[in-house]
């Protein structure tokens, strides 16, 4: 049993991997913590994790190519506020911050990206719009 990598502290079978195996996530919430999985996958190079990124991104602001930093590691994901994004809304917000780290040995760094993601219910499926840094 692999504890999911969103931090949820749940099997990674029961909690994200069925939206990146094509289920529709809940909530805003477990839509962030799926997409913050498939960015932890997509390093590892899990064929899904590009896939689901583009399907659960706005076809508005969704860029061209999703693309894998190489050295990059994400390494924690902390929730800090949700807003909405309840199973019966149409928007939410969900602030968080994602550690990573990059390079080897003494070269190692680490870092953390602290956003507040938008997230959007399209056609019945919710999906990430933008956000602010």
């Amino acid at each position: 049993m692999t504890v999911c990598p969103c931090g949820s502290g749940t099997p990674f079978a029961t909690c994200c991997e069925p939206w990146l195996d094509g289920g529709a996530a809940p909530t805003a919430e477990a839509l962030m913590r799926s997409r913050y999985t498939a960015y932890t996958l997509l390093q590892r190079g899990d064929a899904r994790a590009e896939t689901y990124l583009a399907r659960t991104w706005h076809p508005r602001t969704r860029p061209r190519a999703i693309e894998s930093s190489p050295g990059l590691t994400w390494t924690g994901l902390t929730i800090h506020e949700v807003s909405g994004g309840e199973s019966d809304a149409d928007t939410g917000m969900v602030a968080f911050t994602a550690r990573w780290t990059s390079g080897e040995g003494s070269a190692r760094q680490r870092g953390e990206l602290s956003e507040r993601s938008r997230f959007a219910r399209r056609a019945g499926r919710w999906v990430y719009v933008d956000a602010e840094t």
